[in-house]
Parts: structure tokens; sequence; C-alpha cells
């Protein structure tokens, strides 16, 4: 029997849920998001209710398995050290895709956002570390050198097809290379007293998972236990453990395992006329009772569909959503929550941390990327992607100047002082703000019209 022509009309329930599906489908919904769940906090952090706020997020929060096993830690605590473990294993993913196959897998295409990334981690950190030569401040050093993915392409997107792709790859890149500075910032300089043991644990875990990789075991069951395992010995090593979610991502194979797609697509196209003879067959002939046989036609769907991928492609997809929608939401409603108390900004402490951080995302960044960049071209290193001028690198290095998510993260991790925390989390607000505003007021006019094509 064939199919019927004609859909069925929604449900109530389709066209309940269709407008969120749309809204996931936008590329600027996750930092709508994002920045929702950061003025939530806000509030919530200045509201009558704001002793709840830091009560809510140090719950204590543990796993105990009888006398062998506990692990405790607050509610904030887990969202920065596990959930962001998620987080940045998808970061050592995308970074991998970039070098194996991407814009950093060639030496052309690669070095001017490298060299631009270099320039905006080195300048910030250099305006930063001026304003607190000699103070225990200064180790917030590396607050201003990180550049939010997820705003900046979320900003870049305002001037929808005026923005050349030159210039869209420019900035993925860009950001790719920053987020791999980053890590490397946050693993050498950021790292409490190191207990070699588990250290050594965490890395044969890793070795594990290298071996298991090139011995062909593709069982995600396998490498989500020793992925685990590799987590809670770097969190007990004193290395931050979203340091794991980096390494374990890099290791994701990027390649798929080789197969006979032809047989795949065989299995597939059996598994989907076995599927549809289901649904629309003579029932009475063949009863599925339970959907049991459906489902069996579904997995081995899913499953011929699943090994054309490489797991690094496939892991991505999954899990690139939930760390948009929920872990990077959550993250911000945990971290962006600071009291704006006039008395605590009264304090030169808290001054200069913010004026030193807001000055580094907005002066630090541009200046940094575009400088870089500048000289990476004039010694021929690198080129300008086509229809890109030196006002658009320039106004693409603002927008590399909003540095919310790594850079409220690097703020936990570098101050234990309320004041210099508080500080730190206004400079990042504010600075981001500027150079989100600046940024795309910058390029609107940078930018030929819708069409155009100006090199420079």
């Amino acid at each position: 029997m064939a199919a019927p022509d004609h859909p069925s009309q929604p449900t109530l329930a389709d066209r309940l849920v269709r407008p969120f599906i749309r809204f996931a489908e936008l590329e600027t919904s996750s930092a709508l998001l994002l920045l929702s769940m950061a003025v939530i906090a806000l509030v919530w952090a200045n509201s009558p209710f704001a002793a709840s706020y830091e009560h809510f997020w140090h719950t204590p929060v543990g796993i105990r398995v009888g006398e062998v096993f506990t692990l405790e830690m607050g509610l904030g605590h887990w969202v920065n050290d596990g959930l962001m473990a998620i987080f940045f294993f998808v970061v050592g993913m995308e970074i991998k895709r970039e070098i194996v196959l991407g814009e950093l897998s060639t030496r052309s295409r690669a070095m001017l956002p490298i060299l631009g990334a270099v320039g905006g981690m080195v300048v910030p950190a250099g305006i930063y570390a001026a304003f607190h030569l000699g103070e225990p401040t200064l180790r917030g050093w590396g607050i201003p050198m990180a550049t939010d993915i997820a705003f900046a392409v979320a900003a870049l997107s305002v001037l929808g097809s005026r923005v050349p792709p030159g210039l869209r790859v420019f900035l993925l890149a860009l950001a790719i290379a920053d987020d791999l500075g980053a890590v490397t910032v946050i693993a050498l300089f950021y790292t409490a007293e190191i207990h070699l043991s588990s250290l050594g644990l965490a890395g044969l875990g890793l070795v594990g998972c290298f071996v298991l990789r090139m011995a062909g075991v593709r069982s995600y069951v396998v490498y989500v236990a020793l992925g685990t395992f590799v987590w809670y010995q770097t969190h007990h090593s004193g290395v931050h453990a979203t340091i794991a979610g980096v390494m374990l991502g890099l290791l994701a194979p990027s390649s798929p395992q080789p197969a006979d797609y032809a047989s795949l697509l065989e299995r597939g196209r059996h598994s989907l006329e076995h599927l549809r003879d289901l649904l629309f067959g003579e029932h009475d002939q063949n009863p599925d009772y339970g959907g049991h046989q459906r489902t069996h036609a579904l997995r081995d769907l899913a499953v011929a569909g699943r090994s054309t991928l490489s797991p690094l492609d496939f892991l991505v997809n999954l899990l690139e959503r939930p760390v948009a929608f929920f872990i990077m939401p959550v993250f911000a409603l945990a971290n962006a929550g600071v009291p704006l108390d006039a008395t605590m900004f009264a304090d030169p402490v808290a001054q200069n941390v913010a004026v030193a951080v807001a000055l580094g995302l907005v002066v630090g960044k541009p200046l940094g990327i575009t400088l870089f960049a500048w000289v990476s071209v004039r010694l021929g290193i690198a080129v300008l992607p086509r229809g890109v001028n030196w006002a658009c690198i320039s106004a693409t290095g603002l927008l590399a100047g909003i540095g919310f998510t790594v850079a409220l993260f690097v703020t936990a991790l570098a101050f234990a002082d309320p004041v210099a925390t508080a500080g730190s989390k206004v400079g990042i607000l504010v600075g981001s703000a500027v150079a989100t505003l600046a940024g795309v007021g910058l390029l609107a006019k940078a930018l030929p019209p819708a069409g155009g094509d100006e090199a420079g």
C-alpha cells in the first residue's frame, strides 16, 4: 500500500512546539537565551531575594557509593566543573575539526586568524597587566583574552547577507584559535596545587582512549565511562576539570570508520522499506504489536546513518544544541549575578579591575587583532579574505571583544575576593555590550551594500 499523498493536519501540540523549533534554528537564538539568563541573574542578585541566589548555587550536591566513593560540591561548582567540561569537550572537537579539516588545516588559511587571535590575547592581557602590576589582582590578566563565539557570531549575523563569507570564516577561525589559546592559559596559569598521582591516572585514561580508538572500538558507552574517569582524576589532580573535556574532544576520531558504504545504503534502504510496510501495509497480514518490529527498523536505520559519520561529527551534532540551549545559559545564570552595590564599587580594587577588563575587551581586542593581522599580511605570511578590507577586520576585532562565557569562567578561577570578582563581572558585561554595539555599528559602515563586493 502506498503512503498517503497528503500529510495529516498538525496537532495542537505541533502548533505549540513549532515556534520553539523555529527559535532553536535561528542563528541568534542561543545568544538571546544566554543574554536573557545573564539579565535574570543580575536581577535576581540585586533583588530582595539576593540571598537566595547565593544560597541556591552553594547548595551541596554529591554522589556517594557506600563508604567507597564520595564526591560533593556546591551546585555552582557542578556547573563550572561538570557541565562546562561538556562545553569544553565540544570546544575541543571543534578545534580538532578546524585543524584537521577546516580553516586551520592549511597554512594559507590558518595564519591570518591564528596571528590575529595571538594579538587579540596578548594586547588585552597587556592592557590589564598595566593596571595591576605588583597587585594581587594581576592574576586576572587572562580574563579579557577570550572571545564568546555565540555572541560574536550572533552579532555578525545581524548584518545578514552583507557579510562576506570570508569575513564570517575569519571570525569563526579566529574564535576557534582564541579558544585554543584560552584553554592553554587555563591549563598553565589557573591551576592550583597539582597532585601528580591523579594527573598520572588521568593521563593513563587518555592513553586508554587513544588505544581503544586505534583498535577500532566505537562503543560510546566505553568512552563515556573512561571519559568520566579522566574527568574525575583531572578534577582531583588540581588541573581544572574542563581541561579533561578539551583533551577528550581532541581525541575524538575525525573520520568515519572504514565501511562498505554501498552495503550501508542497502541496509538503510531495506530498513526504510520495512518501516514503510509496517506503517502503511496491511496490519492484519503483518501485525506489529507494541511496535517491536518498527523499533528494530528504526534502530537499523539510525545505525546505518550514524556509520557514515565520524564520531566527531556525530558527537558535535548530538551535543551542540544541549550546550547552546542548556549548559551555556545555566552557566550564565550561575555566574553573571553580581550585586551592583554602590559601596562595593567605590572600592578602588573593583574599579581598577572593571576598567582594565573593559578596556582589554573594547580596546585591546580590536587593536591586537588588527595589528597582528596587518603585520602578517605585510610580511606576506597571510592574505585578506576576498571582499574584506581593513575596516572590516577592525570592526570584527571589536566583535571579538565580546568576552562573556569564557571570561566569566576565568574570573571564577582567578579571584577568590568578591570585590575583585564583582569588578571583573561588571567589566565583562559593560565591555561586551560596548564591543557589540560599536562592532556592529562600525561593520555596518565598513561593509558595502548587499550584493556589493569590495576588497581592501
